[in-house]
């Protein structure tokens, strides 16, 4: 699949908001990052050219670090980053409580948006672009690498 093929099967009536919260992430994260399919979504991972190791799971993939993807009841980001960084964390959820009306939805590294409530795009733009390629290598090797 495609990145065009996964946005192509986003309904028509939530296409539009899916397609928001991506373009958020576009604009926010750094460019050393490669934006492809990663685990069956749209995600944007540090390519084996910078970090040739890949990811610990499955050294053949590269090393994930944002995916969003389009669930039943919600639009889903998965940033590694606040699941490995609890200032990072911190940060994002004292910032969401200024940036929107919405209760925050997440688990460890998955925020879930409501397609029909107020979505923070320019808040999603900001936590992407807060660590680079090259930080959220040093990040991963000290949190999940053993």
């Amino acid at each position: 699949m495609t990145v065009k093929e996964y946005i192509d099967n986003v309904s028509e009536d939530r296409r539009g908001v899916f397609l928001q919260v991506l373009e958020a992430i576009r604009k926010g994260i750094p460019a050393d990052f490669e934006e492809c399919i990663s685990y069956g979504m749209i995600g944007f991972v540090v390519p084996h050219s910078i970090y040739p190791k890949g990811y610990h799971c499955d050294p053949k993939l590269p090393l994930p670090f944002v995916s969003v993807s389009n669930q039943k009841n919600s639009i889903n980001i998965y940033h590694m980053g606040i699941y490995a960084d609890a200032k990072l964390l911190e940060w994002f959820v004292e910032s969401y409580k200024h940036s929107t009306n919405s209760k925050l939805d997440m688990g460890k590294s998955c925020i879930r948006f409501n397609p029909k409530k107020d979505i923070p795009y320019s808040l999603i733009k900001k936590l992407c672009g807060k660590i680079n390629a090259h930080e959220w290598i040093e990040l991963y090797e000290s949190a999940f690498k053993k």
